[in-house]
């Protein structure tokens, strides 16, 4: 039976869109079933996580991933809108979150329908790579194109309600894992957090003879 490690990934997150290259690679290089669980940012999840009082974490996370991004030679910018309404000064969350749901619902029919980590990379690219007003006119749509989805398709399916559902149990799969952040790869239920550590997971995998075999 095919092994299989699960990704949790926050379409807020700068660290999990600097992920998904090593996303796709872990799956082109090694038999094993990759799956995306989407998760709610900590920052809707645990609101006091980024309070005034831990305004530290929030300024660090927005020194440190642009030069991450530069560091891998990819493209950074602040989404625009922010996927979630925060605003940056209080760190105070909105009780109305027009992006976040949705997109977070979108990954898990993503999944559902077999292409949940290209989704991911295609709209986390689409969010942190620069696209002004990504949720507007056909960027959203080709996106998903590009993923292999029909994006209209996906959100006929969202109208079944229980998207919301199987976010929760992610949430609590997450917690039950040993962290809380994300991206966080669990394999075996042996979690390794942060986009920096998938090539400890490479090692892990290597350890446990899953590299695909090459072809030809």
């Amino acid at each position: 039976m095919t092994e299989s490690v699960d990704v949790y990934f926050s379409f807020r997150s700068p660290y999990s869109y600097l992920a998904t290259p090593g996303m796709l690679a872990l799956a082109a290089d090694y038999d094993i079933a990759l799956h995306l669980r989407p998760v709610l940012p900590l920052a809707v999840r645990q609101p006091d996580f980024f309070s005034p009082e831990n305004r530290k974490r929030a300024r660090y996370i927005i020194l440190d991933w642009p030069r991450r991004a530069e560091f891998l030679g990819m493209a950074h910018a602040w989404p625009d809108p922010d996927p979630i309404v925060q605003n940056m000064e209080t760190l105070q969350i909105a009780d109305e979150q027009p992006h976040i749901f949705h997109l977070t619902h979108l990954g898990i029919e993503a999944e559902r329908r077999g292409k949940g980590i290209e989704f991911a990379k295609q709209v986390s690219h689409l969010i942190f790579g620069g696209t002004r007003n990504w949720h507007q006119g056909r960027h959203m749509t080709d996106a998903a194109a590009r993923a292999g989805l029909d994006l209209a398709a996906m959100e006929q399916a969202l109208q079944s309600g229980d998207h919301g559902d199987e976010v929760d149990a992610n949430q609590k799969a997450l917690e039950a894992s040993g962290h809380w952040g994300v991206p966080t790869f669990v394999f075996r239920r042996e979690p390794f957090f942060g986009q920096d550590r998938i090539d400890l997971l490479r090692w892990r995998l290597d350890q446990k003879g899953l590299t695909r075999p090459l072809s030809g």
